[in-house]
């Protein structure tokens, strides 16, 4: 399996003291190389629960294996490097540093997990069609050109499991289909299982596996 989820629960405080169910998933698996597209509502914890698999959010109590490896019985700093090696994220905002061009913006994702190299950086931009746009910083670039970016940072490390939030929530729908398409070619490619979230049900219609996030998580129990 490349993700297995066991008895999983996160709630947050408010501020009466009292606490707000988040997560109570029972059991999630994704194995080696599929791809799963999840559905979930606004609000549904569809952010919390992939901020719990990167290692991002602690959660209450429960197991969550990536690659095999308990990642909640791991230390902070332990995390942030296995995270760095074997996960790659596609965040919806893209999170790219403005100063800093597309191929630095790909090689500081790189140095996170100590294995910087500006050739594999340079072959991730012209494998997402950006060969010309090396030096362009992010305020020089489309909206789906940044997205672009993004998705080579997130394959930098060759991860294992590749965490997508929303990933075509930012472009337009002449795009949508393109990074779409880009990351599933890219994971299927490399042998990486991916997990997208989203609420468009176009683009949740393109995947054979299709989860409703609110199936199987019942954070009231």
């Amino acid at each position: 399996m490349s993700l297995e989820l066991k008895n999983v629960r996160k709630s947050y405080s408010l501020p009466d003291g009292s606490r707000l169910p988040i997560l109570g998933i029972s059991s999630f698996e994704l194995k080696t190389g599929e791809q799963v597209a999840l559905i979930g509502s606004s609000g549904g914890g569809k952010t919390t629960l992939l901020n719990s698999i990167a290692g991002i959010t602690t959660i209450d109590e429960g197991a969550i294996r990536v690659d095999g490896t308990d990642i909640t019985k791991l230390n902070e700093p332990t995390r942030d490097r296995f995270r760095a090696q074997r996960i790659g994220i596609v965040f919806q905002t893209f999170h790219l540093l403005p100063a800093f061009t597309a191929l630095e913006n790909v090689l500081l994702g790189m140095s996170f997990s100590g294995r910087a190299n500006r050739t594999r950086a340079k072959e991730l931009l012209d494998r997402v069609g950006l060969g010309q746009r090396l030096n362009h910083r992010p305020p020089m670039l489309s909206v789906g050109e940044q997205q672009r970016v993004a998705v080579a940072r997130s394959l930098a490390n060759s991860p294992k499991l590749m965490l997508a939030d929303e990933p075509t929530a930012s472009v337009d729908q002449a795009n949508q289909s393109k990074i779409l398409e880009l990351i599933r070619d890219a994971c299927r490619e490399n042998k990486i299982s991916l997990l997208l979230v989203t609420h468009a049900p176009e683009v949740a219609a393109a995947f054979d596996r299709v989860e409703t996030l609110s199936q199987f998580n019942q954070p009231a129990l």
